[in-house]
C-alpha cells in the first residue's frame, strides 16, 4: 500500500459501524433461538440446511466446507457429533476415494426440518420484516456485489 490512506468519510464510517453490528450480532442471536428451541448453534444449522438442500442429500466435506465457509477440521467435529446423533453418516467418494461424503440421514433430515420454522421466524424478524420489500432488494442488490467481491478475495489465498 502506498501513499495516504483513504479514510473513511462520515457517510461510510457510520455504514461501515452498522455492517460491523449486524456481521457480529446476528450470529449470536441466531444462536441463541436455536439453542434454546432445537439445541444446535446456527453454524450446525446451516450445515444440515446446506446437506437438505442437495438432490441427494450428499455432499463432499471439502464442498460443504467451502459452502459453509469453514475449515475441514471444524467440519469434521461437526461432523462426528452428528454421526454420534445419527444425523449424517460419512464413506468414502466411490468416484474419487480421495474425497468423503456425507449423507444427512432421515433423522438429520427430520431434525433441519424440525429446527427451520422458528429460525426462518427468527431471520424473519431480524433481517426482514424491519426492511420494506424495496429495500430488501436494495439490499439484496449490494450483498450481492459484497459476497461476489469476499468470495473473490478467499479465492486468492
Amino acid at each position: 500500500m502506498t501513499g495516504s490512506p483513504r479514510w473513511l468519510d462520515d457517510e461510510q464510517q457510520k455504514v461501515w459501524q452498522d455492517l460491523l453490528t449486524v456481521v457480529i450480532a446476528l450470529p449470536t442471536l441466531l444462536d441463541r433461538q436455536l439453542e434454546r428451541d432445537a439445541g444446535i448453534s446456527n453454524f450446525e444449522y446451516s450445515v444440515l440446511a446446506r446437506l437438505s438442500m442437495t438432490d441427494a442429500l450428499t455432499m463432499r466435506l471439502s464442498e460443504l466446507a467451502e459452502d459453509c465457509n469453514c475449515t475441514l477440521p471444524r467440519l469434521s467435529k461437526v461432523m462426528v457429533r452428528f454421526e454420534r446423533r445419527d444425523w449424517v453418516t460419512r464413506y468414502p467418494d466411490p468416484d474419487n476415494g480421495r474425497y468423503t461424503l456425507a449423507t444427512l440421514t432421515e433423522a438429520g433430515l427430520r431434525k433441519v426440518v424440525d429446527s427451520a420454522p422458528g429460525h426462518v421466524e427468527r431471520v424473519r424478524e431480524l433481517v426482514f420484516d424491519p426492511l420494506s420489500g424495496a429495500q430488501q432488494r436494495h439490499l439484496g442488490a449490494g450483498l450481492a456485489r459484497l459476497a461476489a467481491t469476499v468470495r473473490d478475495q478467499l479465492g486468492d489465498r
